[in-house]
């Protein structure tokens, strides 16, 4: 059965709406929390988060694609928050392992996250299709924006009232990046998928990034302006 364009398999029961049109829902929300939390344990401990993810795991494709991004990024070391606005999170989605490390820029007063630079370092297995392994990625950032800043379905009384754009906000171009790919090479593994890994550990980055430029945590997305604005006038 197909639900607003979107295919509704044996776990359909779990979720009420079709979410066809979005890549990896469900990993989206596991990953920022998991990642979150993880940036949470590595700020507790006093330890730079690629350093902290890198003692603590003995899967060694995910030390490959974290080591990547992080060398693509320039990524200096530090126990965070440093005030410098750099975040990574790592996840995996059909059977290809994802790292992103991310700048982002802080305006204090509005309280709006602009992000500079996001680099994805993907291990798809052989990739047969770099061209087009990267426009994957890059779809998948631009998508990534949109549902960690801005997009949020509002429901009262249990009915949807974002019903056009002039709620609802898309991403747009003038919001995009510095995007970088790097494509891990794995040619002992074979193909896999390129659709969806890269926007499942965006929430957790970038979330992960403005607690390093401001020293507040986000457990909630999007991360809007007027989210932001407000947590940064709590007392500490």
């Amino acid at each position: 059965m197909r639900v607003f364009g979107g295919w509704r398999g044996p776990g359909a029961a779990a979720h009420r709406y079709g979410v066809g049109p979005w890549r990896a829902p469900g990993a989206n929300m596991n990953v920022f929390a998991r990642e979150s939390h993880v940036d949470v344990m590595a700020a507790a401990a006093g330890v730079d988060p690629l350093e902290f993810r890198l003692r603590n795991t003995g899967d060694p494709r995910a030390k490959s694609v974290l080591e990547a991004a992080a060398k693509a990024l320039g990524w200096r070391p530090g126990a965070g928050p440093t005030g410098r606005g750099q975040g990574l999170a790592c996840g995996v989605d059909s059977e290809s392992y994802a790292a992103l490390a991310v700048q982002v820029a802080v305006d204090r007063a509005s309280g709006k996250v602009r992000v500079e630079r996001v680099v994805c370092a993907q291990d798809m297995g052989i990739v047969v299709s770099p061209d087009g392994a990267t426009m994957q990625v890059e779809g998948c950032i631009t998508m990534g924006l949109g549902y960690v800043l801005a997009e949020e379905v509002k429901i009262r009384d249990g009915k949807v009232i974002d019903e056009n754009f002039d709620t609802y906000e898309l991403p747009r171009f003038s919001w995009l990046p510095k995007i970088e790919t790097v494509l891990v090479k794995n040619d002992a593994l074979p193909p896999q998928g390129g659709g969806e890994p890269a926007i499942v550990p965006m929430g957790a980055a970038i979330a992960n990034a403005v607690f390093d430029a401001t020293g507040v945590r986000f457990y909630r997305l999007p991360l809007t302006a007027a989210r932001v604005r407000a947590a940064l006038a709590k007392p500490a």
